[in-house]
């Protein structure tokens, strides 16, 4: 219940930018949360034209890099390539983090609070601001690699807060930290195993049993989707499979389309 209201109300300490607008439509928040070591940003990508007797769900493209890194891409501009804002109807919303997003609250550091800042500044900002399904069935993760794990993770945790997540080519069987920089995100052990993938799964299968609420979407360096298929099977959890794309470890149209047409149904 704790969690429910905090996503009704705005964090009073986050402080959030009027929305600049580029030439092609692309609003941008500049944000100053205290769970954030640094200022970030969120970027809005709304249907046009918007309708006004309407209100849409929300797609969050969770990133995998901090700041606004582009080695591995540009989630706005992938989703651009298919005009998913237009053909899915939905908002599209890619938040930044200041440091390595591994979608975690550090046990003692609380401007590395990752998970926090997502659920008590962006979500509610976005839900307060932009013609938002606010609840549960419009709310919904995408992401690959570290930000797929995030996408599963937050579900997992928060699955009344979040319909659906999609991942493609993430490391859905890591049961350690240090690997993939994520070692100084989550501390300690202790704190990991708070959001490893494994457990919640375990944990959460007979309420995930109603219907398909998680999408496993093809690889590129981590095979651990056919492995997480098979658990989901042996505990009944539905959910949506493919087993391919196979593409480079980057965001691309090649993976998203498919995660979009698992996300909005």
């Amino acid at each position: 219940m704790h969690t429910i209201l905090l996503l009704l109300l705005i964090t009073p300490e986050a402080k959030f930018s009027p929305a600049t607008r580029d030439a092609d439509g692309l609003l941008t928040h500049t944000v100053d949360s205290p769970r954030q070591s640094a200022p970030t940003d969120v970027r809005v990508w709304l249907p046009s034209p918007l309708d006004s007797t309407k209100k849409y769900p929300v797609v969050y493209l969770l990133p995998v890099e901090g700041g606004r890194g582009s080695k591995y891409g540009d989630a706005i501009a992938s989703v651009r390539e298919f005009d998913a804002a237009n053909k899915y109807q939905v908002i599209c919303v890619a938040p930044s983090f200041a440091a390595l997003p591994w979608y975690a609250d550090h046990p003692t550091d609380p401007k590395l609070a990752q998970e926090a800042y997502f659920l008590q500044d962006i979500v509610p900002f976005i839900d307060a601001t932009y013609p938002t399904i606010a609840a549960r069935r419009g709310r919904l993760l995408c992401g690959f690699s570290k930000s797929g794990w995030g996408a599963w993770s937050i579900l997992l945790r928060h699955p009344d807060l979040f319909e659906r997540a999609s991942s493609w080519d993430a490391p859905l069987l890591m049961d350690a930290p240090g690997k993939y920089g994520s070692g100084p995100i989550f501390g300690t052990p202790e704190n990991f195993a708070h959001y490893q993938i494994t457990p919640l799964l375990e944990a959460r299968a007979k309420e995930l049993c109603e219907s398909s609420r998680l999408a496993l979407l093809g690889y590129g360096g981590f095979p651990d989707h056919r492995q997480i298929h098979a658990l989901l099977e042996k505990l009944e959890v539905p959910h949506v499979y493919r087993d391919g794309p196979q593409s480079k470890h980057i965001w691309s149209r090649e993976w998203l389309e498919p995660a979009f047409d698992a996300l909005v149904k």
